[in-house]
């Protein structure tokens, strides 16, 4: 019997990362629609842009027999989020592309055209990794400018402030001010322009994240010229700005699930600390409460005012004061060890699954830039991790609830799928073990000894890819054998050739004896789910009625389904006593040799 066919939806990512162009590809790969990308080698690859005119002419042809697009403005205009910082476009120049997305509303009337387009953010350092050369030296003074300034139209600024502002004034060199202050305009002034395409229609949903806020300065500033043009366009109920980026792909994946189904479903936020809520995470510009609220907005879901109000939970793990780098939680810090209780978060999310039956997913927004490596050991000791409705902890507060919202979307229209699984893993070995566990400790220590840098590796499939992807297997072994998730790293790589993101490919299954526990509610799940398709037809008018479920005995079904997982559990159990035998021996093998079991040289 062949499969039915799924719905066509066409997606431009921001670029060519993995949590761009792949995060919403694996969360869609077992719904009923097909996310359809363009060519990887036409992304681009960090400061180079993709090709915008290749891409647009791609857009506007998949769109004619689309349902439905997500569409990067950035990408569509400048090739992706760090050309959208280096361009050097006029204004018209700029926008004109934007005439791509009023065609394809004529051509398809139909559509769901959601699109994003990000606020040019302003880092708070000195570097030129992802910005304009001269930012590796004058990167601070500009940042320093816009929030001085700007505290000084508010009458804000004390004297050494202002003192500040003189002496920047006076220092920075007036071209490197202008080419960066010009360029800002050209963004602003296209992001103004997107704004008229959700005014008139053209466009069914804006998302303007706001990449790497702050309370003042320049981020602030064109907030503030943005939301008065949104007001005066009345566009309010078709955009959102909060901050974020690199999840809202996710983000309006979960968006189009869920209103091509006619659903908005409450979601209850539980935080680990009283006053999570409260705290303002690093790199944003907003209370914790305040950005879960439009996560949930964007995402075409709302928030509960209590557990029994809702469809789902979201556990949120929050720091008790003030947000620090995942890197450094090991040290004593009684924001995190006194003001938060994580053990009760993890102990209700095991309630919420078995008593109130209602799928839980966690965000994990404690720390920048990486999980919690105490909640890891909490969900694995629960064994939670195999029965989560989504599960991230990465990069930024508002990255990590974008792909969790995402995640827990898809969870609750199609169930624990491989897929879901998949990106389980994945979460695991990349939000825990990379990021929060590995990273920092191999670029200051191994990778740093062989002449490599933090920002400049060998390539994306090096030494220091393979130093990541044994230490990711040793990490998966050691922390997470006994949470009842098998996970296997099918590759690795660096794909903007520096240490902080990563490329991992990853299979997860169901330890033997967690599939044997949940075989008979996930076969009530699918039994249910194929019920309620068979029971759904059209009218004559093309109005869905329902006809009386019918009830078929499922027993030889079941025997035969246990008699299969009776085998793969036999399976997966070898699986991981090699797993863990092929770890400890490439790591008795690289103390000896300094080389791994491939004979690359891993010293």
């Amino acid at each position: 019997m062949s499969k039915p066919k799924r719905s066509k939806v066409i997606y431009l990512p921001l670029d060519e990362r993995p949590c761009n162009y792949d995060f919403p590809w694996l969360l869609a790969r077992d719904t009923d629609i097909e996310l359809v990308r363009p060519p990887l080698e036409w992304m681009g690859d960090k400061k180079r842009p993709g090709r915008t005119r290749e891409l647009a002419d791609w857009l506007e042809r998949e769109a004619e027999d689309a349902e439905g697009a997500i569409v990067s403005i950035d990408t569509l205009l400048y090739g992706g989020i760090v050309p959208s910082r280096l361009h050097r476009l006029g204004e018209h120049e700029a926008a004109a592309p934007l005439e791509r997305l009023r065609a394809i509303r004529r051509m398809n009337p139909r559509i769901r055209l959601y699109a994003f387009h990000l606020l040019m953010r302003c880092p708070q350092y000195s570097s030129d990794d992802e910005e304009p050369g001269y930012y590796a030296d004058w990167g601070r003074e500009l940042f320093r400018l816009g929030w001085l300034k700007h505290r000084e139209q508010l009458g804000l600024a004390d004297e050494t402030e202002l003192e500040e502002l003189q002496r920047i004034r006076m220092e920075l060199p007036e071209d490197i001010r202008d080419d960066y202050l010009e360029r800002r305009a050209v963004n602003a002034s296209a992001n103004r322009a997107a704004l008229e395409l959700a005014a008139d229609g053209t466009l069914d949903f804006l998302a303007l994240p706001q990449d790497d806020a702050a309370p003042y300065g320049w981020t602030a500033l064109d907030q503030q010229a943005v939301r008065q043009r949104i007001r005066e366009l009345g566009a309010e109920p078709r955009t959102l700005m909060y901050p974020g980026a690199d999840e809202a792909g996710c983000t309006l994946l979960a968006r189009l699930l869920n209103e091509r189904r006619g659903k908005q479903p409450l979601v209850y936020a539980r935080y680990s600390s009283t006053l999570g809520p409260q705290i303002t995470p690093i790199y944003e510009d907003r209370m914790l409460g305040e950005s879960v609220k439009s996560q949930l907005i964007a995402a075409g879901a709302l928030l509960a005012e209590s557990a029994s109000d809702s469809d789902c939970i979201l556990l949120i793990n929050s720091p008790g004061g003030r947000m620090v780098e995942s890197n450094i939680q090991l040290q004593p810090n009684a924001d995190y060890d006194v003001q938060r209780n994580v053990q009760e978060l993890a102990a209700y999310g095991r309630y919420a699954i078995d008593r109130l039956n209602k799928p839980v997913a966690v965000a994990d927004v404690a720390y920048g830039n990486g999980g919690d490596l105490q909640l890891l050991r909490l969900l694995s000791g629960y064994r939670m991790l195999p029965e989560l409705a989504g599960l991230a902890g990465w990069n930024t507060s508002g990255n990590t609830l974008g792909t969790a919202i995402a995640q827990l979307t898809v969870y609750t229209q199609f169930g624990r799928t491989a897929a879901h699984l998949d990106f389980l893993g994945l979460r695991v070995a990349e939000d825990y073990g990379y990021c929060a566990a590995i990273r920092r400790k191999l670029a200051d220590g191994p990778v740093k000894e062989l002449g490599m840098d933090y920002f400049a590796v060998d390539g994306q499939r090096g030494r220091a890819a393979a130093m990541v992807r044994e230490a990711v297997e040793k990490f998966i072994v050691e922390r997470t054998g006994e949470s009842g998730l098998l996970i296997e790293v099918e590759d690795c790589r660096l794909p903007w050739s520096r240490m902080f993101e990563v490329g991992l490919t990853v299979r997860a299954e169901l330890a033997a004896e967690q599939a044997l526990e949940t075989w008979p509610e996930q076969q009530r799940h699918e039994e249910a789910a194929e019920q309620a398709a068979a029971s759904r037809q059209l009218d004559a008018g093309g109005h869905e009625r329902r006809l009386p479920s019918v009830s078929v005995p499922a027993d030889e079904a079941l025997k035969a389904s246990r008699i299969k997982l009776s085998e793969r559990s036999r399976q997966i159990k070898q699986f991981q006593q090699i797993r863990h035998a092929k770890v400890q021996q490439n790591g008795q093998l690289q103390q000896r040799t300094g080389k791994g079991e491939d004979g690359k040289d891993r010293r």
